[in-house]
């Protein structure tokens, strides 16, 4: 029987997956093959129905840094995303999707940033997109090394910045990921979360390609609205609405948490009206339709 490490390791990795075994096996081999060796992989199972258990212990069996938990019902996307990182003790930590690939030097070349810049809270490399064989269809650029100093100028260029959210994948310091509130159970919560961290910290992006980011036709990425809803909130899909007023009731409480002085709360207050202004259309159609389906299910 191999027995578990004692000691924490610098980094810990979290992989939330659901019916994930098509590619857990690749991505899991990516982070052993890592030439930075002092972490965990913490595998959370969301309650999977197909071979990702199978997987998962094999695995653990086989590296003492490989820890697989299996939850007893699905807890949705973003609550298997926050159990991960609940279930690790690194200084460091990254959650890896079971479907994407790290490069070899993923872990080194971020662990080198955050070691050398107390700084910075997030640290990512660039990102290439792959498909379902592993083809390389494209690179993508982030555009999120941020360096300013004025934490509500940091969370601006992060909100007008952010597409695909790679970022989230990065190396991030625990214990700044410890004082926000996570990932929401709410549509694209990533992109509430993102611009929060960016208030304790700046964000740096290594200008190398190590990270390959798989979409493909069971992604999240490639799901219907209705699929997308299920995905974030198994027990009450219709619970997941109003995503554009969610967003900012989010970014309003990502302020008020922060430890910040009331200038620069004020500053992020305002640019919270400037995004609702922006939005305007959008929230008022979000009502809209809000009302109408409460309207088209009362009793007549």
């Amino acid at each position: 029987m191999i027995m578990r490490q004692a000691a924490c390791p610098r980094v810990s990795i979290g992989v939330p997956v659901y019916n994930g075994a098509r590619y857990l096996p690749e991505l899991l081999d990516s982070l052993l093959a890592q030439t930075f060796g002092d972490f965990e992989v913490i595998v959370c199972d969301n309650a999977s129905t197909d071979a990702t258990e199978a997987i998962g212990r094999a695995y653990a069996g086989r590296d003492e840094r490989i820890r697989y938990v299996r939850n007893r019902t699905n807890l949705g996307a973003t609550g298997n995303f926050r159990r991960s990182f609940d279930l690790s003790c690194g200084t460091y930590f990254r959650w890896a999707a079971a479907d994407d690939v790290s490069a070899p030097q993923f872990l080194a070349r971020c662990v080198e940033v955050l070691d050398r810049e107390p700084g910075v809270v997030l640290a990512y490399p660039k990102t290439k997109f792959i498909d379902e064989t592993g083809r390389v269809t494209s690179e993508y650029d982030d555009r999120l090394h941020i360096q300013c100093a004025r934490p509500s100028e940091r969370f601006w260029q992060v909100v007008v910045r952010l597409g695909r959210c790679n970022a989230l994948y990065g190396l991030m310091r625990a214990d700044v990921l410890r004082r926000t509130g996570l990932l929401g159970d709410f549509l694209a919560a990533d992109m509430v979360f993102l611009p929060e961290l960016s208030l304790y910290g700046t964000f740096w992006e290594i200008p190398e390609y190590l990270f390959y980011r798989r979409f493909h036709a069971a992604a999240s990425s490639a799901m219907d609205r209705a699929q997308v809803k299920v995905f974030y909130d198994p027990s009450n899909p219709e619970r997941m609405a109003l995503r554009k007023w969610r967003h900012l009731k989010e970014y309003l409480r990502a302020v008020a948490r922060a430890p910040l002085d009331a200038a620069e709360k004020l500053r992020l207050r305002l640019y919270v009206a400037r995004i609702a202004i922006g939005s305007r259309g959008e929230l008022a159609g979000e009502l809209f339709s809000a009302t109408r389906r409460l309207l088209a299910g009362a009793p007549r």
